[in-house]
């Protein structure tokens, strides 16, 4: 006997979904990731149904019983509509069956029956459906056994992977963001078809491979699918920076640590203190020029001196190459990438305040983030260096809430601007003026003087005298 979910169908779009299928004298299925989440117990708001017949009928007439026509949005040249109800994203299709060209992941898509539709799907989890007819209401439809092998947490494809695969190559994304976000095992012949078609994924859009990528990043644990995406070879096809981490060179005895097994497990790190997506890129890219950096110096070993600014400057050009947004996000990892030895080398030494407050200056208000991103950035195998390191972390950062609440530097501006400077000294823009300005703030992060203008504005006219500028004889400037 089929097994049967009708307990979990609750909501009316269910029930209304098949008795007018009933009366249009079609088949009607919930079908797809829905099915699928129903099975694992995991929210879904997102609800696919489809027809063994016209999908836009069955949208039209369900729309009109339920009084969403103003809502439903058709798109004929797919046979499919949609309308949103609560919170939830309804979807409607006619059952297809597919064929591909090699060149395109775009299907030449014909009507068919509903074995058709289920074994077109790119896992048999995914390929269940549950029917929603009067007569059959909550059966489940499970050809490929995919009930089997989500109690197995296995991952395979209904049809031959190579076909699956080399039909959308996107799919081999698809399948390492389920093994990831499920913790699913990607069966065998699955996986090594994977590795097979590794290519294929020439021919998709960067925009939807960044897609799938930052689902796996967004992870519990995003290391398990850049392990898959690297052992399949998927990551050479779109990240070879990333790939360059891996692979530890030896000279005189002496080797580094293997560079992506260690991002890996700063991007765990973190992952496992924030959900925010960019400061888990940060993780992926602090090292990211290491292997352009890396040189042997005998008598000392391994060095890679300057990666951190290298690799603020790589950032842009693999935002653009891997289709991520050219803009804040950007900015924010690429000052990240650049700023995070900065509180480790803190942690190795005397904590002064001039150091403090420029790390406050520098960071903003993205220090804490920063901070996060250092603290994931120890890794060791010695334990009681890791602890070492993590003790004198916290007092680097009671220095810093103490430093803050002092001198108020996060987001300082200066008391004294390049407009004051041009105004007193009667100056155009000019070499001069930046000179002053940079007087002005070193004196105030070392500690010298404090952040107040009239100290600011003595020092402004000492600095103009050491250039030989006059300005004018007024003894306060602008008012505070």
């Amino acid at each position: 006997m089929a097994a049967n979910f009708s307990n979990k169908l609750l909501l009316n779009i269910f029930t209304v979904a098949g008795t007018v299928a009933d009366e249009l004298g079609m088949e009607c299925y919930a079908v797809g990731g829905f099915v699928r989440d129903i099975v694992l117990n995991r929210p879904s708001k997102d609800i696919d149904i489809m027809a063994v017949g016209s999908g836009i009928e069955l949208a039209t007439r369900i729309a009109q019983r339920m009084g969403f026509e103003n809502k439903l949005v058709v798109y004929k040249n797919f046979g499919t509509a949609m309308f949103t109800m609560d919170d939830f994203v309804i979807e409607f299709v006619g059952a297809r069956k597919e064929s591909y060209r090699s060149d395109s992941r775009k299907p030449v898509v014909e009507d068919g029956t509903l074995l058709d539709d289920l074994s077109r799907r790119d896992f048999t989890i995914n390929a269940m459906a549950l029917c929603l007819n009067q007569n059959r209401f909550g059966e489940l439809v499970d050809e490929f056994n995919g009930l089997v092998d989500i109690e197995n947490k296995t991952l395979r494809t209904p049809l031959d992977p190579d076909i699956t695969y080399s039909d959308d190559p996107l799919r081999m994304m698809r399948a390492i963001r389920f093994a990831t976000q499920l913790n699913f095992t990607i069966e065998k012949d699955s996986l090594d078809a994977i590795t097979r078609n590794a290519q294929r994924l020439k021919i998709i859009s960067g925009e939807r491979i960044a897609d799938e990528l930052n689902k796996i990043i967004e992870a519990p644990v995003p290391s398990v699918g850049f392990k898959l995406l690297f052992n399949t070879k998927l990551l050479h096809q779109f990240f070879p920076q990333m790939v360059a981490l891996h692979g530890v060179d030896i000279i005189d005895g002496k080797g580094h640590k293997d560079n992506f097994y260690h991002t890996l497990q700063v991007l765990d790190n973190t992952a496992a203190m924030s959900n925010n997506l960019w400061l888990r890129w940060a993780a992926i890219l602090h090292d990211i020029a290491k292997p352009p950096t890396k040189r042997f110096e005998p008598g000392i070993g391994w060095t890679f001196h300057g990666h951190e600014d290298k690799g603020a400057r790589m950032v842009p050009k693999i935002f653009a190459q891997l289709k991520l947004p050219q803009n804040e996000k950007m900015k924010y990892v690429q000052k990240l990438v650049q700023l995070h030895l900065r509180p480790i080398v803190l942690a190795k030494s005397e904590v002064t305040d001039s150091a403090v407050r420029r790390l406050l200056f520098d960071a903003g208000d993205d220090v804490d983030d920063l901070m996060t991103l250092c603290h994931a950035d120890i890794t060791s195998k010695n334990e009681e260096k890791v602890k070492k390191y993590r003790n004198n972390f916290e007092l680097v950062k009671l220095k810093l809430v103490e430093v803050e609440e002092k001198d108020k530097v996060r987001n300082w501006q200066p008391p004294i601007t390049g407009e004051d400077i041009m105004k007193y000294f009667g100056l155009p823009p000019s070499r001069e003026v930046g000179i002053i300005k940079t007087a002005i703030r070193e004196a105030i992060l070392e500690g010298e003087i404090t952040s107040n203008y009239p100290e600011a504005f003595a020092l402004m006219v000492a600095e103009g005298k050491k250039l030989g500028l006059r300005g004018e004889p007024r003894a306060e400037g602008r008012e505070e």
